[in-house]
């Protein structure tokens, strides 16, 4: 029970965060067909109980094939995009048909017990998406195979302001009436910048953008993608991140890629500060700064509980505020994961370095490290020439980083009067 407590405090603030937001999902056709789509749908029953203003986007790529192969219709590709002539037209209309239906269906459910009960949503779907044919390349003609033209900005925006999802499938219309079959990514990504959504989510295989070694790399800026893209080839986890990319160039806040087999990895990635798939995203998640007023509130809750285990010397709210701008901090995310301190010794080429301060859950991605160095390069900024620090329980980590052991014989006068022998705390110095 505590767990839980715990998450939903912690998660209150991206609940209000995302309350009148615009999300489109792209869930792709073998995220429909498995085991976990029904727990899918609940998180967006979820999503949308919250107020979040949801697009759904869905494909149907082994449900067309599934047809293709049960009328005995060989699939034709080029350049990795399917050729769709007027029998296999036939086979995807009615694959996004019933597919649309069933997700409709999935979203109408009202059992008692259940994460639905009560939901009572309306599903919109429609012709808002215009598509144009791709034509002939290479000699090859894609026949019904097209690109997203535009995305009806003010259709849809009615309807979420109806409170209904909007289901957009991978079937776009011309105003000559043809009808063409569309990569579901690129209806996603046009529906998220011609709306101007807040976030776009990807599902796919994957938890996110693995690296070399099968690690998720949970961060990623636009301009990296072009070398993670040739590492990757063109396998399907390279189309998501690439069309995450796209999104955010053309204005969408933040992307996410997702894993549509894991329980809960939606809610994870957007209900917790570290996530579990990849964001993709122009802002800097995580940064170190210098402090302004409005971190003081941030700056209590980091180090309140290490002033109550003795470890650092008590600051009350009135100190912090006058003192802020002497604090450097990391933040993630809108918290406040670190902190330091450099305070000029009066009459001396003298500084300390003070409140130096990680949350437990940070501690090993060298946070430390970077606001020592940030602090040492401000310090000689200043014209100082020596550091010091007064540690109780830090001692070694300070030793490793080249502090040598001091004394308060060593320490200016105007800082030497203000030592508190009852807690003795050890002093270490470095040549800057």
């Amino acid at each position: 029970m505590l767990d839980y407590v715990t998450w939903l405090r912690h998660a209150t603030p991206y609940i209000n965060a995302h309350r009148d937001c615009t999300f489109v999902v792209m869930l792709p056709g073998e995220g429909l067909a498995h085991a976990n789509f029904a727990n899918i749908v609940h998180d967006l029953v979820l999503l949308h109980s919250l107020g979040v203003r949801l697009v759904l986007v869905h494909g149907s790529r082994p449900q067309i094939e599934a047809r293709l192969a049960a009328r005995g219709i060989t699939a034709q590709f080029h350049r990795d995009l399917r050729v769709t002539d007027g029998p296999t037209l036939e086979c995807v209309i009615d694959a996004v048909g019933q597919l649309r239906i069933a997700i409709e269906a999935r979203l109408s459910m009202d059992l008692a017990a259940s994460p639905m009960q009560g939901a009572r949503l309306r599903v919109a779907s429609g012709n808002y998406v215009t598509a144009r044919p791709i034509g002939v390349v290479d000699g090859i003609d894609y026949h019904h195979t097209g690109e997203v033209r535009r995305v009806d900005r003010k259709g849809i925006g009615r309807q979420l302001d109806e409170r209904s999802i909007v289901l957009l499938s991978s079937l776009g219309y011309s105003p000559t009436g043809e009808i063409f079959n569309l990569a579901c990514e690129d209806v996603a990504t046009r529906a998220a910048i011609d709306l101007g959504a807040d976030k776009l989510l990807l599902f796919g295989a994957e938890r996110g953008l693995l690296d070399v070694s099968g690690t998720l790399v949970r961060e990623v800026r636009p301009q990296q993608v072009p070398a993670h893209l040739l590492r990757l080839g063109g396998n399907y986890q390279a189309e998501l991140l690439d069309a995450a990319a796209q999104a955010c160039r053309g204005g969408v806040r933040r992307s996410h890629m997702v894993s549509y087999q894991d329980n809960g990895a939606l809610l994870t990635e957007l209900f917790t500060r570290d996530g579990g798939g990849t964001l993709v995203t122009q802002e800097q998640f995580e940064s170190l700064r210098e402090a302004s007023i409005e971190d003081v509130g941030g700056l209590i809750e980091l180090i309140q509980p290490l002033e109550e285990q003795g470890i650092l010397v008590r600051r009350s709210r009135e100190v912090l505020e006058r003192e802020v701008e002497q604090f450097s901090v990391v933040e993630r995310d809108g918290l406040i994961i670190a902190c330091a301190a450099l305070y000029q010794i009066a009459d001396s080429t003298c500084g300390e370095l003070a409140c130096l301060a990680v949350n437990p859950e940070y501690r090993h991605g060298r946070r430390g490290d970077q606001l020592l160095e940030r602090i040492e390069a401000r310090a000689r900024a200043q014209g100082l020439q020596t550091l010091f620090v007064l540690t109780t329980r830090t001692a070694h980590w300070f030793h490793e980083r080249g502090f040598v052991p001091s004394s308060v014989d060593r320490l200016p006068a105007a800082r030497a009067s203000l030592y508190n022998y009852q807690r003795n705390s050890k002093i270490f110095e470095k040549a800057l």
